[in-house]
């Protein structure tokens, strides 16, 4: 099947190999971390020690180049033919890259593997939200100041729990005067409430995760009639002990209620998860058919944060391919 993605953090897109890699280059012990091949947590603390360990490895223009070109390679290696990467300049900046070599790096990255794949992929810029209120403006501020064709989204993510999303609102006045599509995390660690929020002050064409509207019958039918797009990523939920299993998961369930549902990876490594898995997830473990995983990638499509003309390619491709294996199908019955 072709792929679509919509959902992924680029410092979490990085492979324990990769990562090992980049230790090796500036001989740091990563032993705490990375264990025969995987990744170590315990719990949602430990996760954000963990990433930010693996983060703190890439440290040039180059090494983003490399980590973004790495993923993208990997992705259309899977017939994956658009993505989304969330990022954050604010990262940039604490690191002493400074942002704007930064997103450059994760630049030179999509266009090397554009250049050898065809791969499409978008930058998504993100204000952390436990970092405050001025540094998720900041990161708004940033993303309409840099001008820049790749960046095209918007995002807010972090610690849900911080703070109320009408705190953080001028933050996406500003990102949707820039134009720029929003998205925002919510319903993931908090409830149903804080996907009602983020609808009602932010306003934004899709939700990151947004699972837990599932627990108000009202809030889900307001999705399935406004057409908002949940980016559902199954197994990070699993692996934060969201839903004790991928039975007790309502992807299926929101699909059936005729909510807008996509399937993403978050940060695949650290969940021992790929897309490709997540493909998988969705057909072995939770019953969907390939019309139905089909319809969900063009969802990411139709959904994407790109101009008219390239969505318009990606859906000619995608539906293309599409009807090539209904043809083949048909052919071999």
């Amino acid at each position: 099947m072709l792929k679509a993605e919509i959902h992924c953090h680029i410092e979490g897109a990085a492979s324990p190999e990769l990562t090992l890699s980049q230790a090796q280059k500036y001989v740091v012990d990563i032993s705490n971390i990375l264990r025969d091949g995987k990744y170590v947590w315990s719990d949602f603390a430990e996760f954000i020690v963990c990433y930010d360990a693996v983060a703190s490895l890439f440290r040039t223009q180059a090494d983003y180049a490399l980590l973004t070109e790495t993923y993208m390679t990997e992705l259309a290696s899977i017939n994956t033919i658009y993505s989304e990467i969330i990022v954050s300049p604010d990262h940039g900046d604490r690191i002493g890259l400074g942002a704007d070599a930064y997103i450059a790096g994760i630049c030179d990255g999509i266009f090397a593997a554009k250049e050898k794949t065809g791969i499409e992929a978008r930058i998504i810029v993100t204000g952390e939200r436990h970092f405050g209120v001025n540094r998720v403006v900041g990161a708004a501020e940033y993303a309409m100041r840099a001008k820049n064709p790749l960046v095209t989204g918007f995002n807010m993510a972090g610690e849900e729990r911080m703070g109320k999303v009408a705190d953080y609102a001028r933050a996406f006045d500003i990102a949707r005067d820039a134009g720029l599509g929003l998205t925002i995390h919510a319903g993931e660690v908090c409830g149903a409430f804080s996907v009602s929020d983020a609808l009602n002050i932010i306003k934004p064409s899709r939700i990151g995760h947004g699972v837990r509207a599932i627990e108000d019958e009202s809030l889900v039918e307001r999705l399935a009639e406004t057409g908002v797009v949940l980016e559902v990523c199954p197994g990070s939920n699993i692996a934060l002990d969201v839903y004790p299993d991928f039975q007790a998961h309502p992807l299926r369930r929101l699909k059936d209620a005729g909510v807008r549902v996509t399937i993403n990876s978050d940060d695949p490594p650290f969940f021992k998860t790929s897309l490709a898995r997540e493909y998988d997830i969705a057909s072995n473990e939770m019953g969907f058919g390939r019309e139905e995983i089909d319809a969900m990638t063009r969802t990411s499509l139709e959904a994407a944060f790109v101009d008219d003309a390239t969505r318009d390619a990606l859906l000619a491709r995608f539906d293309a391919y599409v009807q090539t294996g209904v043809k083949a199908a048909v052919k071999d019955t």
